[in-house]
């Protein structure tokens, strides 16, 4: 009878793993970083740079987008350094997280609520 092949990981290839994990964590994380300080770009041009080129322009709808624009940039910064330190704390543990789908989904939500917005304001003025 012929024996089945193992499922086992040598523990160096289990190290390396979770290196590369970690590694890949970390680089999600900067990405997200970098989208949320690209929303805060948006956000003061939206709010304040775009205003102003329109003297006549009504300026209270452009700074309630911009505010929106830089809460959701917060949000993916804060949500970026949450996940890496979730995924730091299963590999821990030996274990690998779920993404928190609400968190994806409010995120998503948001993103096209705000194109959305963003959209409504070219077309009005």
């Amino acid at each position: 009878m012929e024996e089945q092949a193992s499922t086992r990981v040598p523990a160096a290839d289990a190290v390396d793993a979770s290196r590369r994990t970690l590694l890949a964590g970390e680089r999600t994380e900067l990405a997200w970083w970098r989208t949320g300080l690209a929303a805060l770009a948006v956000a003061l041009a939206v709010g304040r740079v775009i205003p102003g080129l329109d003297h006549g322009a009504t300026r209270w709808p452009y700074a309630g987008v911009g505010v929106c624009f830089g809460l959701y940039g917060i949000a993916l910064i804060g949500y970026g350094s949450q996940r890496r330190a979730a995924v730091g704390r299963a590999l821990a543990q030996g274990r690998f997280p779920d993404p928190p789908r609400h968190a994806h989904s409010a995120l998503t939500a948001a993103g096209v609520l705000l194109g959305l917005l963003t959209v409504v304001l070219i077309l009005v003025d």
